[in-house]
């Protein structure tokens, strides 16, 4: 695990005014009679581990904005109960997984007094992805930065296991204003191509990023 200290507190953008408008409205969609959110696939009736079903009863989307356009994407969180006077905790999920993998976590953030914000990253989890946005790196990164001046608008503590981590590097890199510290779990990283692995042969390219991952 690695922690950094980034940036200082943002300039906050005004134009999150009429998405909190809007999700107060929308209300993240509707429950069934079992306490789920109705956009949930039905199998999750069928969960029984009771720390998972309470973190998914309490999963809801809000409208995120899409780049400089007006449309916007429902995406699924888990909204803090309190807003503490410690600086948000902001976890993001590994690879193909969702907000519900700090199920065992999240309370223990809440019982300590923390601000907790669970998020889906683009392109995974629970957003409704029925416009078929873009869900490359820099689509992640947008959304992430929408998300955080809409509705979190205070420097994080933002925490990214695997996948995530490598979200939260390239996040922080591009808007340090909003980042306080990170924590990094078993960190991934993105690359531009392979260097000079290129030049050597595939098997010894492979074995060396074996190695390294181990």
């Amino acid at each position: 695990m690695l922690g950094m200290k980034l940036g200082s507190p943002p300039a906050l953008a005004k134009k999150g005014g009429s998405l909190s408008a809007l999700a107060d409205k929308t209300g993240g969609g509707g429950r069934t009679g079992t306490g789920f959110p109705s956009f949930l696939p039905k199998e999750v009736e069928k969960i029984k581990d009771p720390f998972s079903r309470t973190l998914a009863q309490r999963i809801e989307r809000l409208p995120v904005q899409i780049g400089s356009s007006e449309s916007c994407i429902m995406s699924s969180v888990v909204k803090p109960l309190i807003q503490s006077e410690t600086k948000p905790v902001v976890l993001l999920h590994g690879f193909d997984s969702s907000c519900l993998e700090w199920r065992s976590t999240y309370p223990l953030l809440e019982e300590a007094g923390l601000e907790a914000w669970a998020i889906d990253v683009l392109g995974w989890g629970f957003c409704d992805l029925e416009t078929l946005p873009p869900c490359n790196v820099a689509s992640k990164r947008s959304h992430l930065y929408q998300l955080w001046r809409s509705y979190i608008k205070r420097p994080m503590i933002l925490v990214g296991p695997s996948l995530g981590a490598a979200v939260a590097i390239d996040f922080a890199v591009n808007y340090p204003e909003a980042v306080e510290k990170l924590v990094l779990i078993n960190a991934s990283v993105y690359a531009e191509g392979t260097g000079d692995m290129a030049k050597l042969p595939k098997i010894v390219a492979y074995a060396l990023v074996s190695f390294h991952n181990q």
